[in-house]
């Protein structure tokens, strides 16, 4: 049985409703070993295109990981990124603003973050955060913005600034895959009393993280609408199972080598100048030179 990731795929064509879609890796369980190796051989694949996008420098890439509390962004990110070339990929988390960051527009932080053509960054968390966790605590309300920018369309009109931000960027060489890791809210109160119980996880615990789950409702809504607005052909939303971090891997693991294909990078073909250089080096090598 094969498993498409295109099942998890929202590129504008359907409407996402968050209790429809699964959380856990359903009949792939039985399969268990066999997607355990195709993510190895998926990552070696990986490696390989990466090098190749790196050495044409025509495109760049990144993957914006948005999730809820203890869904397995760290982790996913170190199992599956860390067989990259780390010369090519940057990985930026984004926590809460600060002070001069505030002080700019909202993306002003993200455009930073930005990978150069040829490299692949990895955000974890990302420019989603200004339409989710700011609308569910009404942290706009407290900006210091000019009132005819605080409207009652604000979200609306963000969502549109995103979606035309994303589509300037693949007009000029940077694609963006956005990735919802789907955790259950079952086993987000395994993985919390994980995290009290066991002394090597404390450093993880938030008695934050609780105010953010008694609005997992808030959330769902927040999640759905910005997915709804802003997932298109050229920058897709993927919406995971994050229960089984194995399964979530595999997942991510095959979008990448998909994403990386469809941009087709090529080595680069050796300057004429060079080629023409090449005999008379070969021989100064082979003469001991």
């Amino acid at each position: 049985m094969e498993f498409s990731t295109r099942d998890y795929l929202f590129d504008g064509k359907r409407r996402l409703n968050l209790r429809e879609m699964p959380t856990d890796a359903g009949e792939a369980r039985s399969q268990k070993a066999a997607l355990e190796e195709a993510t190895r051989q998926n990552l070696f694949r990986a490696a390989e295109l990466q090098e190749k996008l790196y050495a044409a420098r025509e495109e760049g890439l990144v993957i914006a990981i948005q999730a809820r509390d203890a869904a397995g962004k760290d982790s996913l990110i170190k199992k599956v990124f860390s067989g990259l070339n780390p010369a090519a990929l940057v990985v930026h988390s984004f926590k809460a603003p600060n002070s001069t960051e505030l002080a700019h527009d909202y993306l002003w932080r993200i455009n930073a973050a930005l990978p150069e053509r040829g490299a692949i960054a990895v955000f974890n968390r990302s420019q989603y955060e200004d339409v989710l966790v700011v609308r569910v605590h009404h942290m706009e309300q407290g900006y210091r913005l000019a009132k005819r920018c605080l409207t009652e369309h604000f979200f609306e009109r963000r969502y549109a600034q995103l979606s035309n931000w994303e589509e300037y960027l693949w007009e000029n060489g940077i694609r963006m895959v956005k990735l919802f890791l789907n955790v259950s809210k079952e086993e987000q109160r395994k993985r919390f009393l994980e995290r009290m119980e066991r002394e090597e996880k404390h450093w993880k615990l938030s008695t934050a993280d609780m105010k953010e789950r008694a609005a997992w409702a808030e959330y769902d809504a927040a999640f759905e609408d910005a997915i709804n607005a802003t997932a298109t052909a050229h920058c897709p939303w993927y919406v995971l199972p994050a229960d089984n971090k194995w399964y979530t891997r595999y997942l991510v693991s095959c979008i990448l080598v998909e994403t990386l294909e469809a941009m087709d990078p090529q080595f680069p073909p050796l300057d004429p100048d060079e080629a023409a250089r090449i005999p008379q080096c070969l021989e100064q090598l082979e003469n001991g030179g």
